[in-house]
């Protein structure tokens, strides 16, 4: 079993609100994965706009400038 910050049972919930019927134990286990890397890559480059403002604090405007840049890669 892995160490990770999201549970399976909300990952769960979230296939199903997508409109899933049934899904798969792996299938969860996946998104959880990507999920997490995405998590991961938005929280480090937050962290570096932060830094850069000379701010320790991560704000919204970080999380969603992060976003953007993810998205766009």
């Amino acid at each position: 079993m892995t160490n990770s910050e999201f549970g399976l049972a909300a990952l769960y919930r979230v296939l199903k609100k997508s409109g899933a019927n049934r899904v798969g134990d792996e299938a969860v286990e996946e998104l959880r994965e990507s999920i997490e890397q995405i998590a991961e890559s938005i929280a480090k480059q937050s962290v570096e706009l932060a830094q850069h403002a000379g701010r320790k604090t991560i704000k919204t405007e970080d999380i969603k400038l992060a976003t953007k840049m993810f998205l766009k890669n």
